[in-house]
């Protein structure tokens, strides 16, 4: 087999066209853009910049990996561990559904696409959508540090595409957008290697707050 074949698996897991609903969600920018509090290509930066520094590096990415380690090992039990603190993690209704709905779907996918292989995941019955990514991660070999760089960058290009539709942004001026952002990836994955259990964060209550607020906004193209 191909030395290239884990890396064409990640593009594929890390793709806008997988099948999970990531398109659906803007996971409070939408009520961040209602508010005013974002308006442009700087403002939606700082925003999305901010949530991936505050909830993406503290908490998601950490945790992904010890999923990734958990599922290496056929460790269900830290598996289902990690899961339940993600999913617990989640501030709103709209975020825990999100990751709960983009979960299930992805497990549903790896079910169809490899019959027989994803029996592990059926033993949790709600599964976060970082968990089952972690899990094909870990079923195509994929190195765990390398999978969390394409899973953060995957996250930014969704924030900027949700911006390009509901600012609207220009072409340019999103993909500048990601650019800047996606140069700090490699240091929120060395961060989040070295984070110890008694560092893992999400505090950021502004992220809370616009997600909360979204579930009542009258006007909406985004399911969170």
């Amino acid at each position: 087999m191909s030395a290239l074949v884990p890396l064409v698996r990640l593009l594929q897991l890390a793709s806008p066209a997988l099948p999970v609903g990531a398109y659906s969600y803007s996971q409070g920018l939408e009520s961040a853009i209602q508010s005013g509090q974002v308006h442009d290509a700087s403002t939606a930066r700082r925003w999305i910049g901010d949530a991936l520094a505050l909830c993406g590096a503290g908490m998601e990415a950490p945790v992904f990996l010890r999923l990734v380690s958990a599922w290496n090992a056929r460790d269900l039990e830290a598996a289902a561990r990690w899961n339940a603190e993600l999913v617990a993690s989640r501030e709103a209704a709209e975020l825990r559904a999100e990751t709960l709905q983009m979960g299930h779907s992805l497990r549903k996918l790896l079910a169809e696409m490899d019959p027989g292989g994803t029996g592990h995941l059926a033993a949790l019955e709600e599964i976060s959508f970082p968990a089952a990514f972690a899990f094909a991660v870990s079923r195509n070999g994929i190195d765990a540090r390398e999978a969390l760089a394409a899973y953060l960058f995957a996250w930014v290009e969704n924030q900027a595409l949700a911006a390009l539709k509901a600012i609207p942004l220009g072409q340019t001026d999103g993909q500048r957008l990601i650019s800047e952002i996606a140069m700090n990836i490699p240091a929120i994955v060395e961060r989040a290697a070295a984070l110890g259990e008694d560092d893992l964060s999400n505090f950021a209550p502004g992220f809370a707050l616009a997600s909360a607020r979204h579930e009542t906004q009258y006007s909406r193209i985004f399911r969170s």
